[in-house]
């Protein structure tokens, strides 16, 4: 590890002084890129800081230990007593650190809502999640986009489909997609009983062209009339876009946009999703069993979270978390949940690579 570590910080002084290169200056995407490296490098570097003073620190108190001084002997130990401790926490911190990222965690994502199980109810249940989503991205400084929504009859939304982008945004949200169950009152229960609903969240990391392994002259592309509701361009003009990848056969197509360019940008996101899901299921399949994680998993058949109102009470089924802050939660403040579902994942990752060695 250490080795490991030593290397990362040559790396770290490495981008510190090609920061200052007026040549990389110049360039403004060399240079973002070279300053997000660097910024992915520093906590990394921060933290073997203290480790190695600490460890310095150690081999001094176990020097004083060899004096024939009983008062220098008894400074040591009691040192050696607070050392220790914080040696074994900044050596579980570093493991912790030096796992490796998944790429798409630094992605932009493209936010699917909608109302499932319970009618009315769901869909007003799905408004609650984009308010509380909502609230959430404005608290992180993330850039949101609606690119449809489709209201329900009494309120909320059928469905939404956001764009967020902003710092480390799939590496915050993959743990969302599911579905979401709530348990509460509905306003047009007139007899005060308890009901249960849900709604389906689904994040996809958003890919580039440069992600997917797609040619241009592959794609065959289609336009059609959208149908349904949606606006006054329905049924009168070509807005529908699809794709059609030749050499697999993936299909993918769009109507939420209110126009043609949107619907060629969300059909085509939709392909690379679907193509790099192919092209990456080999992969995954090889590694499954020792490195893919639970918590993030995304499966979206079963529930993840139930959010029971009367109790003020969120539970996370996939990590048997339970916090009863509800009213907090649903204003935007799901940190704590969020950070829970990251230290679970890193577990698994660790037992994963611990099982690998």
């Amino acid at each position: 590890m250490l080795d490991k570590l030593e290397a990362i910080q040559e790396r770290f002084y490495y981008l510190e002084e090609r920061l200052s290169d007026p040549s990389i200056v110049s360039d403004q995407k060399l240079y973002a890129k070279t300053n997000k490296d660097y910024s992915n490098l520093r906590e990394v570097v921060e933290v073997y800081k203290k480790y190695k003073e600490v460890l310095g620190n150690i081999e001094t108190a176990k020097e004083m230990l060899a004096e024939n001084d009983a008062d220098m002997k008894e400074m040591a130990k009691e040192e050696l007593n607070e050392l220790n401790p914080k040696k074994g926490e900044l050596e579980e911190a570093l493991k912790t650190l030096l796992i490796p990222k998944d790429p798409e965690d630094e992605k932009d994502v493209i936010v699917e809502i909608r109302s499932g199980t319970g009618g009315d109810e769901a869909s007003i249940f799905a408004g609650d999640l984009y308010k509380m989503y909502s609230r959430f991205f404005e608290r992180q400084g993330w850039k949101t986009e609606v690119l449809n929504i489709t209201e329900g009859t009494a309120g909320g939304y059928s469905k939404l489909v956001l764009e967020v982008s902003g710092n480390n945004v799939f590496g915050r949200l993959k743990f969302e997609s599911g579905a979401h169950r709530v348990q509460r009152v509905p306003k047009t229960e007139s007899q005060g009983r308890v009901h249960t609903s849900a709604a389906t969240v689904v994040v996809m990391p958003k890919l580039e062209m440069e992600d997917v392994n797609i040619v241009k002259s592959d794609l065959k592309v289609d336009t059609f009339r959208s149908s349904g509701a949606g606006g006054q361009h329905v049924n009168k003009t070509e807005s529908g876009v699809r794709f059609t990848h030749l050499p697999t056969g993936v299909v993918a197509e769009s109507t939420d946009g209110r126009s043609q360019i949107q619907n060629r940008e969300i059909a085509l996101q939709r392909l690379y999703q679907k193509v790099y899901d192919q092209q990456r299921a080999a992969h995954d399949s090889k590694v499954a069993a020792a490195r893919r994680s639970l918590v993030g998993s995304g499966d979206r058949s079963g529930k993840i979270r139930t959010y029971n109102y009367p109790q003020n009470r969120v539970t996370d089924h996939r990590i048997n978390l339970t916090l009863y802050s509800l009213d907090k939660i649903i204003e935007g403040g799901i940190d704590e949940i969020l950070q829970a579902l990251q230290v679970a994942e890193n577990a698994e990752k660790l037992k994963a690579e611990a099982e690998m060695d």
